[in-house]
């Protein structure tokens, strides 16, 4: 009976590793004989006789499943030498990769067994040598016969993801089918041996916008016109199982974050069809009245938008900018407005995409436009003068209170309110002049001589009755007339000599005067001599005109 179960050991063992003969290793094929370990003939399938080399046999390889977790240690195999005939006398070593310490061999029976959990995914495979010898003097019986045993892969690995999260982007409105990115598992079970590493990718979360391909892990799109501006963000799970996604096997998953990226697909929009402003007319040009805005879901440059004024009654005086941080038309004053003239006006603007893409060309016009209706205020003006400069004119010695002219201003303002005149003081230090508070008549004071000032030059003020701070100034030039009221003077004292003996009609001096008035009440002169020797024959005067 022993000799039978140790055949059957032998047998079972045959069919998993093969035989090393000390001339070479050969391995047991199916359908052929196998070779005999104790001596005895055996007839093959073709009446062969195989007889035992001299040589002894031994294990070239074993098998031990991984992760064996039962209470016994697990058999690996046996080692058995042909010259072994049972009496102990022989002792079985074992060296080499984890001998001692996870392989341990009975050196009676040449078992061999592992005392430990083996993991295929530490270590797939060791190397060990066994050598029969002498159990009493250790000498070698054979050569030390090298053999493997290697360890057997189970499905005790799951897949694992090249990352637990993943990111990925994809334009919005892309087509079915359209590749967003690719995941990537690994497991690290034998992939040549079953299917414990063959893997299988399938989408938990994400449908039906999203879908994966089982074999590679590329994730498409899977709806077509997903809108970015309905939802931009979407968190889709994907599994990798491996035994080929059968039921049974071990499974990882990841999580992919896809955000649909913006094109421009919405054209702007005004939220309401008409803006009402209002600017003073006080307001310089240049001076910002009021802002539009027009909406466009889109973001970065594709929704940019650019404003202009395409019609309207106030083209010519209002402008329009774009103010591109805050996407908005920022209307100005472009000239200076006058309530009293025209109280209002009306622009149509238009806000237009920067960037327009063709493919969305058909989802146009990329543009809107809007109504501004602006009111003009009146504001609180200062009077005015009818004219810019006044000039009048007087005449000299003229008596004090005769009327030199009449300044006139009013109030732009709808109130029209009541004005009153003075005279800037400063312009007028030696008073010569004064105003009519009321109507704005100007009047002498004082005798004026146009000899010593030919041209007075005054300010006028006018200022609102009610409203000191609101005044006006205007330049008055006043024109002294000239009058004859100045006599011709010699131009200096004249003492002539004349020889005795000059000859008749022989000119000797010459007399010039002259006049502090006009040219027209002045020169030419007439000159005569005085009666008292305009008959002395001696002499005579001749006027050069």
């Amino acid at each position: 009976p022993k000799m039978k179960e140790e055949r059957c050991l032998q047998a079972a063992l045959l069919c998993l590793g093969v035989l090393c003969c000390s001339q070479g290793l050969a391995a047991e094929r199916p359908g052929r004989a196998r070779p005999s370990l104790h001596g005895h003939r055996d007839k093959g399938k073709e009446g062969q006789v195989l007889h035992r080399s001299k040589r002894g046999w031994v294990w070239n390889q074993f098998f031990v499943i991984e992760e064996y977790t039962g209470p016994d240690p697990v058999l690996v195999g046996r080692l058995h030498s042909d010259i072994d005939s049972g009496d102990g006398n022989i002792k079985y070593i074992l060296s080499g990769e984890g001998a001692g310490i996870i392989f341990v061999i009975d050196d009676k029976s040449g078992n061999i067994h592992a005392t430990k959990t083996l993991d295929r995914e530490e270590r797939a495979q060791y190397t060990l040598t066994a050598q029969a010898v002498d159990r009493n003097t250790n000498r070698p019986l054979e050569p030390p016969s090298e053999f493997i045993v290697k360890v057997q892969d189970i499905n005790d690995n799951p897949p694992e993801f090249l990352h637990e999260n993943y990111h990925a982007n994809v334009p919005e409105r892309s087509n079915v089918g359209t590749s967003v990115i690719q995941v990537t598992a690994s497991d690290a079970d034998d992939p040549t041996y079953g299917n414990s590493a063959k893997l299988v990718y399938s989408i938990l979360e994400g449908q039906p916008y999203f879908s994966v391909e089982a074999q590679t892990g590329i994730i498409r799109t899977a709806l077509p016109n997903m809108d970015r501006e309905a939802k931009e963000e979407y968190h889709v799970v994907i599994q990798a199982k491996d035994m080929g996604g059968h039921m049974g096997g071990l499974s990882g998953t990841t999580k992919v974050t896809i955000t649909l990226t913006d094109v421009n697909d919405n054209p702007p929009k005004f939220p309401q069809s008409v803006y009402q402003m209002s600017v003073s007319e006080a307001a310089v040009p240049g001076e910002e009245v009021g802002r539009v805005k027009a909406k466009d879901p889109d973001i970065g440059e594709n929704g940019l938008v650019a404003y202009s004024i395409i019609d309207g009654d106030g083209m010519d005086m209002f402008e329009i900018t774009t103010d591109y941080e805050t996407q908005e038309g920022v209307v100005k004053l472009k000239k200076t407005l006058d309530y009293e003239t025209k109280k209002s006006y009306s622009l149509k603007v238009e806000a237009a995409n920067v960037h327009i893409d063709p493919k969305f060309i058909s989802n146009g016009p990329f543009k809107d436009t809007v109504t501004v209706k602006i009111a003009v205020e009146d504001a609180d003006e200062p009077p005015v003068f009818l004219k810019p400069s006044y000039i009048f004119e007087v005449q000299e010695n003229a008596a004090s209170g005769t009327v030199v002219g009449k300044v006139h201003a009013k109030d732009p303002d709808a109130a029209n309110s009541a004005i009153r005149y003075s005279i800037d003081r400063h312009t007028d230090l030696e008073r010569y002049f004064v105003i009519n508070a009321e109507d704005g008549n100007i009047k002498t004071i004082k005798t004026l001589d146009r000899e010593e000032m030919a041209w007075h030059n005054i300010s006028v003020f006018a200022v609102e009755v009610h409203k000191q701070h609101q005044e006006a100034k205007v330049p008055v030039a006043i024109k002294v007339i000239d009058v004859n009221d100045n006599a011709p003077k010699f131009a200096a004292a004249y003492e002539a000599f004349v020889c005795e003996n000059a000859r008749s009609n022989q000119q000797f001096i010459t007399i010039s005067a002259d006049d502090k008035d006009d040219s027209a009440n002045g020169p030419r002169f007439i000159f005569s001599l005085p009666p008292e020797i305009i008959h002395n024959p001696n002499f005579t005067l001749r006027d050069n005109r």
